[in-house]
């Protein structure tokens, strides 16, 4: 039961919601004005809903808001996907009220975005945005929003699974400009990301030991992570050494830019330009990381160690970069046959036999077997 009393000429209301009281001021000095808000109160209480929270009040915009804040104070690396994601929910959400925000609104969503040929990964990537948005206002205090709307994800059958052979790598790499070269060959035997190759210092470059490290905080999950270099990327890195020694700029970067006084901004035109020449089709720079993953696997590495190199966390994505071609199951029909064959070469030595009466006689008394 609530109670409704003054402090001073003001009067107050106690109500109870999940056993706890909650006093509040009915900013009236009218008694009739007190009554009413407690019965407001009481019914939001009978109907589930947190009291004295008026979730209508409350737009997409401020959700959406709160979500990019989010973003820029924890500093997070994918804030430039995540205000992509963002500009698109708000073309179909702006100026909403949360509580209009339901399944259905979020299905037609969908379809829009469908219709404007975005593929479902990006839309499934939207959708996480949205929810994380309605999770932060669920957070709050007071809570922006009274609960989080189902929102049903996409099967993302368009996942891509391009990787290169050897040869195409080889027509690729041969294609690209001079200073290009050592980023691709890097990422093509390490399966490091674009960014963590082209931001790579030579203060994490050990050239005696052979080791380059990157440290918690400059990848993508965060995590530290030290490789050691083969043979050819010890030459490709040794190269760039003495590059910058010729050049006398000493540029922070292992991999600068053409004129060699910086980090390498952007070379998807010349990337593209050679993916054309080389004639192998529309590839980005991602399927060197697949490559990279499958070609460590094939090599007899452990999927751990190969996860430890490339900086993956999880086994589903590891999976999904290792990759079976034709050529896998040539070479699994091969092996298989020379299996079955040396089975049926295979001598089967008679051991024991059996007697009358179900006696058994290893030899004769000549020692040989029957």
């Amino acid at each position: 039961m609530g109670l409704l009393y003054k402090r001073g000429n003001i009067w107050w209301i106690k109500y109870y919601h999940n056993r706890k009281p909650i006093y509040e001021s009915s900013k009236s000095d009218k008694k009739m004005v007190a009554k009413k808000v407690l019965e407001q109160r009481e019914g939001e209480i009978a109907q589930g809903k947190i009291p004295g929270v008026h979730f209508e009040k409350i737009r997409f915009d401020e959700l959406s808001e709160d979500f990019l804040r989010d973003y820029r104070i924890n500093q997070k690396k994918s804030i430039e996907r995540a205000e992509i994601s963002a500009q698109h929910l708000k073309s179909s959400f702006e100026g909403m009220r949360v509580t209009e925000i339901s399944t259905s609104k979020i299905e037609a969503y969908k379809e829009k975005r469908m219709e404007d040929e975005a593929s479902n990964a990006t839309i499934n990537r939207e959708l996480a945005a949205l929810k994380r948005m309605f999770n932060l206002g669920a957070k709050c205090t007071p809570p922006k929003v009274d609960r989080v709307p189902h929102i049903p994800m996409l099967d993302e059958r368009n996942i891509r699974k391009g990787f290169f052979e050897h040869p195409e790598f080889v027509a690729v790499l041969n294609a690209l400009p001079s200073y290009v070269q050592p980023v691709v060959t890097f990422a093509y035997r390490t399966g490091w990301r674009r960014g963590e190759v082209v931001d790579l210092q030579w203060s994490q470059v050990d050239l005696e030991q052979g080791i380059v490290s990157l440290n918690p905080g400059e990848t993508k999950n965060d995590d530290a992570r030290t490789i050691y270099l083969d043979e050819e990327l010890k030459v490709v890195i040794q190269k760039q050494w003495d590059l910058r020694k010729k050049r006398g700029n000493l540029c922070l970067y292992v991999f600068p830019n053409e004129a060699g006084n910086g980090k390498i901004k952007d070379f998807r035109g010349s990337w593209d330009i050679a993916c054309k020449e080389a004639k192998v089709g529309k590839r980005i720079f991602h399927d060197l990381r697949r490559t990279a993953v499958r070609n460590l696997i094939r090599a007899g590495v452990p999927e751990r160690v190969a996860m430890t190199i490339s900086g993956h966390k999880t086994r589903s994505v590891l999976d999904r970069y290792n990759i079976v071609n034709a050529e896998d199951l040539k070479m699994a029909a091969v092996k298989h046959e020379e299996y079955l064959k040396g089975r049926n070469e295979k001598k089967v030595t008679k051991t024991v036999t059996v007697g009358n009466f179900g006696d058994e006689k290893g030899a004769n008394q000549n020692g040989s077997t029957p």
